[in-house]
């Protein structure tokens, strides 16, 4: 039988080994997208399946012509075959919301309702594409048309795109690079963090991190950001060359990473971001 002093030596050592849970940042903002290239929406908390999506983001997108998008075998497409911040920057100047409830989007445009429509109905599908077909008469390849994602799909960017995190150290650094503030809301982030050192987030690249009490998101990737970040969210002009300044400075074009949900939970401003280490 070991001594007691040999007990409490194990135990120390085993406590010594034990993994450690490391904060290292928070969420300062969480935000959906309803429709593509639509209107930011910011949340207070959401709650996150394992293996899903970030909840109401991308349900929609305005397609720019034929895309050959089949509902009943979604498949991811190219950008450029909806209507996207990144060649129609219009867009931005829409202030759109989206009701769940009532799977009703609003838009508005320099303070007045411009469209209204229940996306759940061909009638209200219809309104809303009939206002695109007006708005966007000049950049259109086609007639556009409201696409609704089918159950465990989105209109994301990349097939790796389950959820987006942002650092806002980063968009400071890059902001003083240019000269001028960078709207973090150019990134179009699901969670944005804050806490972290410029580029920082591009270590957590193959870990997982712990957010709030319960969720855990396996960090996949860096994302490789395009000319719709050159668009400015508020004034929607083309005011900055993000993307090229990046390669210019850096030799990439990437801001932001990409994470699939491990474990899903609460999630809220305010909340600790953790690393085990």
């Amino acid at each position: 039988m070991m001594s007691e002093s040999t007990d409490d030596a194990d135990l120390f050592t085993a406590a010594d080994e034990a993994p450690k849970s490391l904060s290292f940042a928070s969420i300062q903002a969480l935000y959906r997208y309803p429709v593509k290239g639509l209107t930011p929406e910011r949340l207070d908390l959401v709650e996150l399946e394992a293996g899903g999506y970030f909840p109401g983001d991308r349900l929609y997108a305005i397609e720019n012509g034929p895309s050959g998008f089949i509902p009943e075998a979604p498949a991811f497409q190219p950008k450029i075959k909806f209507l996207m911040l990144m060649r129609n920057e219009r867009l931005a100047a829409l202030e759109a919301r989206y009701d769940d409830a009532a799977a009703e989007l609003v838009i508005h445009l320099d303070g007045d309702e411009v469209a209204r429509g229940r996306l759940d109905t061909a009638e209200g599908r219809e309104a809303i594409e009939a206002f695109f077909q007006r708005y966007s008469r000049y950049e259109l390849r086609g007639a556009p048309r409201v696409l609704a994602a089918p159950p465990a799909f989105r209109f994301v960017d990349t097939t790796e795109g389950y959820v987006s995190l942002i650092n806002l150290a980063s968009c400071r650094a890059l902001g003083e690079i240019i000269g001028r503030p960078v709207d973090p809301l150019r990134f179009r982030g699901n969670l944005y963090l804050d806490g972290m050192e410029p580029w920082e987030e591009f270590d957590l690249v193959g870990h997982t991190i712990e957010v709030g009490s319960q969720v855990r998101l396996k960090i996949t990737q860096r994302i490789f950001r395009c000319a719709a970040t050159n668009v400015d969210p508020v004034t929607a002009k083309r005011d900055m060359d993000v993307p090229g300044t990046l390669m210019r400075t850096f030799g990439h074009t990437d801001c932001g990473i990409f994470a699939e949900i491990e474990q899903g939970g609460l999630i809220a401003e305010g909340d600790s971001v953790r690393i085990t280490v």
